[in-house]
């Protein structure tokens, strides 16, 4: 009996961590074809997800809290540019180039973090970085845009 009531819980389990997971791109093709598709505005974060101590702040008290999940899940499509300078943490080759031609695009000056808004083409709306605010304090600053 535990056995069958084992098997009726995992799915339930899976299904319900699914919905509350955030779904972070890491193709800018594939960002803007969702965003056209949904209708929504793109978030472009530029991190150093193992050196950068504001980024790691931004993902604890902002990305990964309950009030940005909510918004971003209406309002946004998410890609994320990742740049962790740890050698295990090293990116596969395609990936750092592609976050290369981001940087190189919207991202010149090499500022981490950097939150760029756009719209569903890729025109910025505005750009801003950390800042000392609470997950729905940061949704407000960036509805801004």
């Amino acid at each position: 009996m535990k056995k069958y009531v084992f098997a009726l819980i995992i799915p339930f389990v899976l299904f319900s961590i699914s919905i509350q997971a955030q779904e972070w791109h890491e193709s800018i093709a594939l960002a803007k074809s969702k965003a056209h598709a949904e209708g929504k505005n793109l978030l472009l974060v530029f991190q150093g997800s193992d050196w950068c101590a504001p980024c790691i702040k931004m993902e604890h008290n902002v990305w990964s809290q309950e009030a940005f999940k909510t918004y971003a899940r209406e309002h946004l499509v998410l890609l994320k540019a990742d740049f962790p300078k740890r050698k295990n943490n090293r990116l596969p080759a395609d990936l750092q180039a592609h976050n290369d031609a981001l940087a190189a695009q919207y991202n010149p000056q090499g500022i981490f973090p950097l939150v760029v808004i756009m719209d569903q083409e890729g025109k910025v709306l505005g750009e801003t970085g950390y800042k000392k605010y609470d997950a729905k304090a940061y949704v407000d600053h960036i509805q801004q845009f």
